[in-house]
C-alpha cells in the first residue's frame, strides 16, 4: 500500500532560519531567527539590548520580563517568532523614552535595589501596573510583584517606591 500521497504533516528543519518584523522600543526591527529561539536571546544577542536579564530561564525569577503589544511577558519563555507583527518594549525603550524616569528616581530615594539585577524586571512590572492602576493599594502592589524575585532588598523598599511613584503621579496630575 503506497501512502505517497497521503498528507505529511509540516516539520521545521532543524536550522531552518525565519525572518520576523516587528516594532521595537518604537522603530521597526526585523531578524533572522532559529524558530526554536527566545526572545531575551534575540534581543540580547542581535540587538544588543542587554538590559532584559536572563536569571532563572524556567520563566520563575521575572528577570526577564518584556512588554509585548503592552502586556508584561516573560521574554525567556516566548519563542521569538512569536514577536513577529507585535509591538516589543524592553527597559532600554522605557529608559529612553523617559516614562520610568520618576518611578527608576523613587528606586534610587526608597533604596529599592541593590545588586540591580532583578531591577529591569521588576521597573516593567511596576510600569504596566502604574499604567492600568493609578492608586494600586500595598497589596495589590505586593501580588503585582510577587512573580519577580529579588534577593538583595526584599520587597517593603520596592513596594514603597512603587507606592510612592502613584501618590507623586498623582499629585501632578491634580495640581493640574
Amino acid at each position: 500500500m503506497d501512502n505517497s500521497s497521503a498528507a505529511e504533516p509540516a516539520c521545521v528543519e532543524a536550522g531552518a532560519i525565519t525572518e520576523i518584523a516587528f516594532t521595537l522600543n518604537g522603530a521597526a526591527a526585523r531578524a533572522q531567527i532559529a524558530p526554536r529561539q527566545h526572545m531575551v536571546d534575540v534581543l540580547r544577542q542581535v540587538f544588543g539590548l542587554t538590559g532584559t536579564h536572563l536569571g532563572c530561564e524556567h520563566g520563575v525569577c521575572g528577570a526577564c520580563h518584556i512588554l509585548v503589544d503592552g502586556h508584561v511577558v516573560r521574554g525567556c519563555l516566548m519563542l521569538a517568532i512569536q514577536a513577529n507583527g507585535a509591538e516589543v518594549v524592553t527597559i532600554e525603550g522605557l529608559n529612553a523614552s523617559g516614562a520610568i524616569a520618576d518611578l527608576q528616581e523613587a528606586f534610587v530615594r526608597r533604596n529599592a535595589l541593590q545588586c540591580g539585577f532583578c531591577t529591569p524586571g521588576m521597573l516593567m512590572t511596576a510600569h504596566a501596573l502604574l499604567q492600568r492602576d493609578c492608586a494600586p493599594q500595598r497589596a495589590h502592589i505586593r501580588e503585582t510583584i510577587s512573580g519577580n524575585i529579588c534577593r538583595c532588598t526584599g520587597y517593603h523598599a520596592i513596594v514603597d517606591a512603587i507606592e510612592a511613584t502613584a501618590r507623586e503621579r498623582r499629585e501632578a496630575r491634580d495640581a493640574k
